[in-house]
């Protein structure tokens, strides 16, 4: 049976924010992220696959989710990906709210990132280094837009990712954890001395972190360049990973 055209229409919606927003749904594509949300509580809305990715993947133990089969050429016309990879799920996002951070834990929280890509990466990378908890500004790309969660590689799926107003949650935290930023000067990173439920912020790609944020945080920090570099700063998901690390072998 062919997908019908008003689903069709409705999947194709999804490709834009304003449709994510009024559903609370995105879509993930491809195998590795699709069989990770499998595994996960995620609420699956909608499940599309050729035959043979049915056949190759899911198990009879997997197969409790009612799969519609559809070819390749229809798959071409909702997927957001050049080229489809037989599978596409609707997922219901999940809700979280700042109470619901523990407070033993790192936060990783991002100040107004706007490419998709770099977000969906610094997920990536947060979910290697062990930051489950992820509090982004009201300014910065949402999660769900299909470039981040093909970054992510399905590390979205393990992140509690919270967006809200950071310069109030950092004055709810003040004095409860430590606040670092990442900036072009202050103490170098490799020197800083981080406990366990700290905070880092990663400012925008472009314009780093807001000043209404930079007076409340307790320790400025700066990646060291190499003395013959002429490079103006690093990539936010670089830098992240780098800051991340260097937080990991402090724990360590």
């Amino acid at each position: 049976m062919m997908i019908t055209k008003n689903k069709i229409a409705k999947i194709k919606k999804l490709h834009q924010k304003k449709f994510r927003d009024e559903t609370g749904c995105f879509i993930v594509e491809g195998t590795k992220s699709v069989l990770e949300v499998l595994e996960s509580e995620l609420v699956i809305k909608d499940f599309l696959a050729t035959e043979n990715w049915k056949n190759r993947f899911l198990t009879p133990k997997k197969q409790l989710q009612k799969v519609e089969i559809v070819s390749e050429k229809e798959l071409e016309r909702i997927s957001t990906l050049q080229t489809p990879q037989e599978v596409l799920i609707i997922v219901e996002k999940p809700r979280f709210t700042i109470s619901e951070l523990d407070n033993n834990l790192p936060i990783l929280a991002l100040d107004d990132i706007r490419d998709p890509g770099n977000l969906g990466t610094i997920i990536r990378t947060a979910d290697w280094f062990g930051f489950s908890q992820i509090v982004c500004s009201l300014r910065t790309v949402e999660y769900t837009n299909p470039k981040a969660i093909q970054a992510s590689m399905g590390s979205f799926i393990r992140a509690k990712i919270i967006y809200a107003d950071l310069t109030e949650i950092c004055t709810q935290m003040k004095g409860k954890r430590k606040i670092f930023g990442s900036f072009l000067s202050g103490t170098s990173s490799n020197k800083a001395k981080f406990s366990s439920n700290d905070m880092i912020i990663i400012g925008n790609e472009s314009t780093g972190i807001s000043p209404s944020l930079s007076s409340l945080i307790d320790e400025s920090l700066y990646i060291a360049a190499a003395k013959s570099s002429k490079a103006e700063s690093l990539n936010a998901a670089i830098a992240t990973a780098i800051l991340l690390y260097q937080f990991q072998l402090s724990q360590n």
